[in-house]
Parts: structure tokens; C-alpha cells; sequence
């Protein structure tokens, strides 16, 4: 172990400072939920980096549901802009997008998605009733 203050310990791998996430921004992405009547179906979670010029995104996909997320499939395209996001919230329809909070212990932007996408598929996901029909 080293007692030298200018040549500080490091454990390979380990990191001693945590990401800056001020300029993180998550959301989940719902579309219509025939059996509710009302855009709360989660498709994917959208996760921008905003410090970045164009924003650097992460978009992490709920299995099995192609066919439900076309909708944000055609809105998301190539690229996603902080603006964008902000028409998208300011529209109402049969998609919606909820802002999700930045999980603790997140790594980087993937991993953060990730962990809200983990909490969909354990929590959200099973307490929402079947679709039913169309």
C-alpha cells in the first residue's frame, strides 16, 4: 500500500470519483395501453448526455415489444435532440414520455438506462394489467 499523499492507492478497476450526471437526462417511454385507456405501457427508456454537442444518447428497448414501440421508433430516428424531447412532453396523445430519476451508483449513461429499464421489467412491467384488445 502506498503512504506517499502524491501517489495516491488505486485498486485496478476501481474508481475513486463518481460520474458527473448533472447533465444526465432519462425518460421513460409509454405508449397506449388498450385495457387502461391511457399512455402508461413503458416501450424503452431514453437517457441523453446533454453536456455533449450533438447530446450523446442511450436508448435501452423492453423486450418483446416491437410492434408497440414503432410509435417511438419512427419519433426517435438517427438522433435525439434535448429539444425534441421537449415538443414530445409538451404533446399529448397515444405516447408519452415520464421523466425518470438519475439511479444511484450509476457508472455512465448505459448503465443508468440500464438500471431504470431493470426497475420497469422487475416493478412497473408486472403490475400493469394485460393489454387486452386493440
Amino acid at each position: 500500500m502506498t503512504t506517499d499523499p502524491d501517489k495516491p492507492d488505486r485498486t485496478a478497476g476501481a474508481s475513486t470519483t463518481s460520474p458527473d450526471t448533472s447533465a444526465w437526462r432519462l425518460w421513460i417511454l409509454l405508449v397506449w395501453h388498450p385495457a387502461l385507456g391511457l399512455p402508461v405501457d413503458p416501450v424503452a427508456v431514453l437517457a441523453l448526455d446533454t453536456g455533449h454537442q450533438p447530446a450523446d444518447r442511450v436508448v435501452r428497448w423492453v423486450p418483446l415489444v416491437y410492434d408497440p414501440a414503432d410509435p417511438w421508433r419512427e419519433r426517435l430516428g438517427e438522433n435525439t435532440r434535448p429539444e425534441d424531447v421537449e415538443l414530445w412532453l409538451a404533446q399529448s396523445g397515444t405516447c408519452a414520455l415520464e421523466p425518470a430519476t438519475i439511479p444511484e451508483g450509476a457508472l455512465d449513461l448505459s448503465h443508468a438506462a440500464d438500471l431504470v429499464l431493470d426497475e420497469l421489467l422487475a416493478e412497473v412491467i408486472p403490475a400493469l394489467p394485460a393489454r387486452g384488445d386493440a
